[in-house]
């Protein structure tokens, strides 16, 4: 997976709006009654046509270039989520991620802190994902993985793969024909 360099310092002010912009709609959808309809407009003009039908993210929310994350069909997302999406993020259908997650896809050049090195997580469908847990860039998590509680996930975690601990490893494997479709 290659690794995409950004200079923070070349920002466009269009660029620079719009993150403006997504900063503002977090902090709206952060002290909008939840659940209301209030409040999925909020999240749908955050997330326009990226979040799946059945999707719901609870607040609060946070992270930074919001316009390259994609979630699902069927998703919960609970709170105090933590999105930096510069390097892309894919949440696939039917996904439990629960409360203080952080994905993170971009990272910063040690000697140029103004450069984030990027790379794309993608998450499958049908994935559990523990509170606190911390996915980090370029990881691929399986169809039907579970990420524990608090793990680090540094490395991909295969379709059906149970993943835990700082860094995570798979300690075993889901049977796939216990799964309803």
């Amino acid at each position: 997976m290659e690794e995409i360099r950004i200079d923070m310092r070349e920002r466009t002010p269009e660029e620079q709006a719009m993150y403006d912009k997504q900063t503002q709609l977090m902090f709206k959808l952060n002290h909008t009654m939840p659940r209301t309809e209030e409040y999925m407009s909020v999240l749908k003009e955050l997330l326009g046509d990226r979040i799946g039908e059945g999707s719901y993210v609870a607040a609060p929310i946070s992270g930074a270039a919001i316009d390259k994350l994609v979630i699902g069909k069927n998703v919960f997302i609970n709170s105090n989520f933590l999105a930096m999406a510069r390097g892309g993020i894919v949440i696939g259908d039917n996904v439990a991620i629960a409360a203080n997650v952080q994905l993170l896809s971009n990272n910063h050049d040690p000697y140029d802190r103004d450069i984030l090195t990027c790379k794309p997580i993608h998450i499958g469908h049908h994935v559990w994902i523990g509170a606190g847990a911390t996915v980090t860039p370029g990881v691929t998590i399986g169809n039907y993985a579970i990420v524990g509680a608090s793990a680090v996930v540094t490395h991909d975690v295969p379709d059906y793969g149970v993943a835990v601990g700082n860094p995570a490893r798979v300690i075993k494997m889901l049977d796939p024909d216990k799964f309803k479709e």
